[in-house]
């Protein structure tokens, strides 16, 4: 019986050793006169930006604790204590998850115990430590920069440039170093934002993430905007120069429709414009003196409005004297002849020739007679 209940004993040791905790529990141990009964809430941040209570327990010999059944896919939540200043952010997963937080630096709270605030804190260490030689950096330029000393301002400014490199590179390595965990999720989601790296090195980072870490709210936005990103890239291959330009149609001021192949010209301009935009309205003369000299030797123009409404549009019409072809949807930068055209600013402009071919973008100014003139004159 002996050498039979051994191994029977060590599996269930093993088993509960490897077995998932059923729930959380977020002891947290505050410094500092904090008094009995002042409420501790967790919140988290909506689609919407706005906060939202989800539980609240009080405070009672400086400690405080939650409990509860996190969902399998990690989450950032947000504790307040009464009215102290600041917050601090905590990773809910199941497990036991230690809080130890001075009353007055909320902010700097230190959360382990978990997996995901592991990693979390291992990343607050990295980066505080970068940021705060950058602070050290700015202040040292703002003397320099007081003190009218040009040469140590330069040599500040690439030590801060080099900083900002570090800072970077040491975000990309956790993210790579850390596919499992929420922050690098998070950080991904910044950068992406931001611009900072091509959208095939983010799609790179994204795809080593976890099957858990995909499944994240923050994580699904990022898959989104990549997909609207190649999305964008596609169409944006569409109206390259050299390119034919996308056919579309629209209604007219007086509500017929008109397509781009019923006005093509020897030279066609489709000029994206709207009322209400200043540069627009300030290039519109030169447009009316170039239509009026080409015109006759096979210029066309269609003007594409962004306007939000008809009567503005057809009144700026009138008062810019633009007597070539004009459509709008009247749906601001949701015009779908905007959006087939990748027009995210205006005024935007696109001159095409008899073919209907793109063979020149963006020209305002002389630059436009002075094209216009070597294709027709």
């Amino acid at each position: 019986m002996k050498r039979i209940a051994l191994p029977f004993i060590l599996g269930l040791v093993l088993l509960a050793c490897n077995s998932e905790p059923e729930g959380y529990t977020i002891t947290g141990t505050l410094r500092g006169d904090v008094p009995d009964s002042t409420k501790v809430i967790m919140t988290e941040i909506n689609a919407q930006r706005q906060r939202v209570d989800l539980d609240t327990v009080l405070v009672k010999d400086g400690k405080f604790v939650f409990t509860g059944v996190a969902d399998s896919v990690p989450v950032m939540r947000y504790l307040f204590i009464g009215q102290l200043p600041g917050y601090t952010a905590v990773i809910l997963e199941n497990g036991k998850i230690d809080l130890e937080a001075q009353k007055d630096s909320l902010n700097s709270a230190k959360v382990s115990g978990t997996p995901q605030n592991e990693a979390f804190q291992e990343y607050i260490s990295k980066s505080i430590y970068i940021q705060n030689k950058g602070k050290s950096v700015q202040d040292d330029m703002k003397n320099a920069q007081a003190s009218n000393d040009a040469p140590t301002l330069n040599a500040l400014q690439e030590e801060l440039n080099e900083l900002q490199e570090e800072y970077k590179n040491s975000n990309l390595a956790f993210m790579r170093e850390n596919s499992n965990s929420l922050v690098s999720a998070l950080l991904l989601d910044g950068i992406l934002a931001s611009n900072i790296l091509p959208a095939e090195e983010v799609t790179e980072i994204y795809e080593s993430f976890t099957p858990n870490i995909k499944a994240t709210e923050v994580a699904k936005g990022i898959l989104t905007k990549l997909d609207a990103q190649k999305a964008k890239a596609e169409r944006g291959k569409s109206t390259e120069i050299g390119a034919k330009a996308p056919e579309f149609s629209g209604p007219s001021p007086t509500g017929e429709q008109l397509a781009l192949n019923d006005v093509l010209g020897k030279v066609t301009l489709i000029d994206f414009w709207a009322a209400w935009c200043r540069p627009c309205r300030a290039e519109n003369p030169n447009i009316v003196n170039v239509y009026k000299k080409y015109h006759d030797k096979g210029l066309n123009v269609l003007g594409v409005s962004l306007d939000r409404k008809p009567e503005d549009w057809k009144k700026a019409i009138k008062d810019d004297g633009l007597t070539w072809n004009h459509i709008s949807h009247v749906k601001y930068f949701n015009d779908p002849i905007a959006k087939l055209y990748n027009v995210e600013a205006i005024p935007a402009a696109f001159l095409l020739d008899e073919n209907g071919v793109i063979i020149a973008k963006s020209l305002r100014g002389p630059a436009l007679e002075q094209k216009i003139a070597e294709l027709l004159d």
